[in-house]
């Protein structure tokens, strides 16, 4: 079994890995009935017998004693950290593994990057290596983090650069919440921009997620229950967006909804690792088959059913809904249209009672509607996990390595230039050490040369399909 840790950076960051972390404690509760610290626990968890101060080896057979998240809080404001550390979940998060600040970034990636960085660069090290030597077998890095703040932004895309250097072998998963258009953060364009060629140049996968798409789906969910169009039949405390039922007792915060989608993308796509499955997918086959082009590492997820009807034997016409929901529009994270735009791979990670043959009649449903590269028509992936999310019969998670990331990058660009052309706001970043002009001009370069190879992908859609030339050879 492998394990894998998490780095939770900046008040999003944090805020939705708690989510994660809550929500994994219940699904594991809903399998582990007897309390036993078993290989599906401990791809995340740590077993740590308290009375010699959490120093000694982890326990690896027998009851759990005190469970410790394979995890690294990293914010330069204390408040939300002091809040998860006050909070239901205080006793799952090592204290030596907290590293906090009390000024914040002032939403300046510069600050996070260049200041903090520097400051804390043998801290976060030290503390990076500490929780790698708890894990047999380190397999996965996920950073999560927001792209318009400063310390998420700013220390988020340092610390990958950290991973990159100090553990080059172990998969660097990335999952980056993008600001939407009205954000009320001014230099939010400049934070996501910089970051980006950061995310380009040293991520192995990055699952953007964009604001405005989480707040479409809680919005939609929330205006059908409110119409009774779903009548009687939604299983209470089911959505993927409620906290019912989890640690959390006090009032909801408006983004709340939003962090429980996300963290629900994070337990699927980590499913397998934590638990048993007829097909299970390794986190680096991910990369390995949707990425075929190192900086093409985007990949767009979309998560269905996003609430769950009260009977539970599930109808296959209802199954293959759920397949056709996770390819429309609505069900995506960021505002896109995986069916008419240019599918380099697809994977799907189905949990629940579901067949391989249920797998395959899907996809070849489906397949004549999608527009696949000519030089990989096959390039599905699949898994299979038995244990369904907590509340549900099954679901499905749809990771596609698309052209549709395009037209949020191209929103970004305008974004920023919008601003760059003006030199508005240039002059908080300039006034950092370390931070000049040509960091702005190389970071939209990058973010443009993207743009360009998703340009030259687009251009071969429609295209005959031509099987590549043959070495000769000679007689």
């Amino acid at each position: 079994m492998t394990q894998s840790v998490v780095v939770q950076v900046g008040q999003c960051g944090n805020q939705v890995g708690c989510r994660f972390w809550d929500l994994a404690l219940r699904e594991h509760a809903a399998v582990n009935k007897k309390g036993i610290y078993d290989e599906a626990l401990s791809s995340f968890f740590r077993n740590v017998d308290m009375r010699g101060g959490g120093n000694d080896p982890d326990i690896y057979k027998g009851k759990i004693c005190s469970l410790k998240a394979r995890a690294l809080l990293i914010d330069m404001e204390e408040g939300v950290v002091n809040e998860i550390l006050q909070g239901p979940l205080r006793d799952v998060f090592d204290s030596k593994q907290l590293i906090t600040d009390v000024s914040g970034s002032g939403n300046n990636w510069a600050v996070g990057h260049k200041i903090y960085g520097c400051q804390y660069r043998e801290n976060i090290v030290e503390k990076l290596r500490k929780t790698a030597e708890h894990c047999d077998c380190l397999q996965c890095f996920f950073i999560i983090h927001s792209m318009g703040g400063g310390t998420g932004s700013g220390l988020g895309t340092f610390v990958l650069n950290l991973l990159e250097e100090e553990f080059p072998e172990v998969y660097r998963f990335v999952t980056s919440v993008y600001p939407s258009g009205e954000d009320d953060v001014i230099t939010s364009p400049y934070n996501s921009v910089l970051a980006m060629k950061e995310l380009n140049e040293h991520a192995d996968c990055v699952l953007p997620i964009e604001n405005e798409s989480l707040f479409e789906i809680v919005n939609k969910i929330h205006q059908m229950i409110n119409s009774g169009k779903l009548g009687s039949t939604v299983k209470q405390n089911s959505l993927v967006t409620s906290s019912a039922g989890s640690a959390k007792t006090l009032q909801e915060k408006p983004f709340d909804a939003m962090n429980n989608i996300v963290a629900n993308l994070l337990l699927n796509l980590t499913s397998s690792a934590r638990f048993e499955g007829s097909l299970n997918m390794d986190l680096n086959e991910i990369s390995m088959n949707l990425v075929p082009f190192p900086r093409l590492h985007y990949l767009v997820s979309s998560l269905t059913p996003l609430y769950t009807l009260a009977d539970v034997n599930v109808p296959s016409r209802r199954l293959d809904q759920m397949f056709s929901d996770a390819f429309s529009r609505d069900h995506q994270l960021i505002q896109a249209d995986p069916k008419h735009s240019l599918y380099l791979a697809c994977a799907l990670l189905v949990r629940g009672n579901v067949q391989v043959s249920d797998l395959r009649r899907n996809i070849e449903r489906l397949k004549p509607s999608l527009h696949f590269v000519s030089w990989n028509q096959e390039g599905w992936k699949t898994g299979l996990c038995s244990v369904p999310p907590v509340g549900h019969s099954h679901s499905l998670l749809a990771l596609a390595n698309n052209t549709c990331v395009k037209p949020t990058f191209i929103e970004l660009k305008d974004r920023f230039m919008k601003l760059y052309k003006k030199k508005a706001h240039l002059h908080h970043y300039l006034q950092i050490d370390g931070m000049e002009q040509s960091c702005f001009s190389e970071a939209i370069s990058s973010l443009s040369d993207l743009i360009e190879e998703y340009n030259e992908l687009d251009a071969t859609k429609g295209g005959p399909r031509i099987d590549p030339l043959r070495l000769k050879i000679a007689v």
